[in-house]
């Protein structure tokens, strides 16, 4: 049977009725007739008809998209054509296939026809809509039949499907190779980015063995702001002015926390504090930053090729930056022998640096670094390393991710200096856990001033940088601060 005559026959069944009236309406229009044979009654005419009309329409969507590829060919990976362009181009296109075909289409099943397509073949696929949605922080896919996102913190299983195991691997090897990058048996794990920023891992078998897995964390085409993590209630007002006075002083600051806190989302916030008229130098291991200035030279590190080399990795990067002259110098991350330059251009002169550590608390964050700088290959003793971090790093400002899906500036630590072998901390903000939690389960507490003001404001006197009393005079009274 043609397709136009399967999709015509399965709308043929709308016109099967089920009683409305009378005993039998009560009970299921497909309930079985012979008595003792109700476990294998017939499917309702209603959900035979949603299977075949699917049905029909995906057989209908891969023969337009056959057609399609062999229509427009090379065109369709041409990255000199115009994304609009290009789109309209294909939907004229899927409107002449469609045509040609004379397939008895509806207007909903038209547009969602070449939808779908238009994902497959220039999108990716199943996963479009939610990258289209703003709501949706992460996609995270296990395996052709499983689609995960995030919203609001929660995951949520949604009812995304790839046809099969080859149909995700053809949106993985889109996404890779646009940027550079390829992923096959000999080298089946990569991390990648999509054209507005948003971070892409991949894994495909024989590593991955249910299938292959695909993790994308979004970014917003608009960077969001400090007035917009203080209404999330990511941080306070009074944080924000210390914050935004850290980074005038040029003190240097690590930010730390677990994976998928928002620990770069904090990093594009206080970099927007950085003055419009310094020379900035980011480093990142795939470009995620979004700086605003305009006097900015953003460089990425690259993986080895296929035959192994041509690596240039983010410590060679930051070796690099120090004679590029930089005012500030701005890394996305530390996670390796890259700790000791950084700690190093911390110590000579570079002051005002910023980058972020994977970490669960500030003293975590100061192990980490030690463990980091060990990385690097030199034999140094644990005391001189200790002494390099605590000269170094000024404030550390931690970010979790609470239970109830929200993320929290949970520490603003100032790193004091050394006393005896260990590197003494202070906290200027703690979380206030002992708020309680609302009726929708969400933590109540919010960072409050822990009533020690940190050394370096004293420093900011003597640079003409003012703090409001309230940044440190704040105290809880009766739920309210004032």
């Amino acid at each position: 049977m043609s397709l136009a005559k399967r999709l015509e026959a399965s709308r043929g069944l709308d016109q099967i009725s089920a009683p409305t009236s009378g005993p039998a309406s009560q009970a299921a229009p497909w309930a079985a007739a012979v008595p003792g044979q109700a476990g294998n009654a017939a499917p309702p005419p209603a959900d035979r008809h949603a299977t075949e009309n699917n049905e029909a329409l995906n057989a209908i969507k891969e023969r337009a998209g056959i057609a399609l590829y062999e229509r427009m060919g090379s065109r369709i990976t041409d990255s000199s054509v115009d994304e609009s362009e290009l789109h309209q181009y294909v939907k004229d296109e899927l409107r002449a296939i469609i045509d040609e075909d004379e397939i008895p289409l509806s207007v909903l099943e038209r547009q969602r026809l070449v939808q779908e397509i238009i994902d497959d073949v220039l999108g990716l696929g199943p996963l479009q809509r939610y990258l289209d949605e703003e709501a949706v922080t992460e996609i995270m896919v296990n395996g052709p039949d499983k689609v995960y996102v995030e919203r609001a913190g929660k995951l949520y299983l949604t009812g995304a499907k790839f046809s099969d195991e080859e149909h995700l691997r053809r949106i993985i090897e889109r996404i890779v190779t646009k940027v550079g990058r390829r992923i096959d048996e000999s080298s089946p794990l990569v991390d990648a980015r999509l054209s507005d920023g948003s971070r892409v891992n991949a894994i495909i078998p024989p590593l991955a063995v249910g299938g292959s897995s695909l993790t994308i964390r979004k970014f917003g085409h608009v960077p969001l702001t400090v007035d917009n993590l203080i209404s999330f209630g990511t941080m306070s007002p009074e944080i924000a002015e210390l914050l935004h006075a850290c980074v005038k002083g040029r003190l240097n600051i690590i930010v730390s926390g677990g994976t998928g806190t928002g620990k770069t989302t904090l990093l594009n916030v206080l970099s927007s504090f950085l003055p419009p008229e310094e020379r900035i130098i980011t480093i990142e291991d795939a470009i995620e930053l979004q700086l605003q200035q305009e006097h900015v030279v953003r460089l990425e590190s690259r993986p080895r090729n296929i035959e192994g080399k041509g690596e240039i990795s983010i410590r060679e990067l930051v070796r690099n930056s120090l004679r590029m002259r930089p005012d500030r110098i701005v890394i996305g991350e530390v996670r390796g022998g890259e700790s000791l330059d950084m700690l190093q251009a911390m110590n000579t002169g570079h002051d005002g640096s910023i980058s972020t550590v994977h970490a669960n608390s500030p003293r975590d964050a100061i192990s980490r670094l030690e463990t980091l700088v060990l990385m690097a290959g030199m034999d140094l003793p644990l005391r001189a390393i200790r002494e390099q971090i605590a000269s170094a790093v000024n404030l550390i400002v931690h970010i979790s991710r609470l239970r109830d899906g929200t993320r929290r500036i949970t520490h603003v630590t100032e790193v004091q200096g050394m006393e005896g072998d260990i590197v003494t901390l202070q906290d200027a903000f703690a979380f206030d856990y002992g708020a309680g939690v609302d009726a929708n389960g969400k933590f109540l507490g919010r960072p409050v001033p822990t009533g020690v003001r940190p050394r370096f404001v004293d420093h900011f006197a003597d640079l003409g940088i003012a703090l409001s009393p309230a940044v440190f005079g704040s105290v809880p009274i009766g739920g309210a601060y004032r």
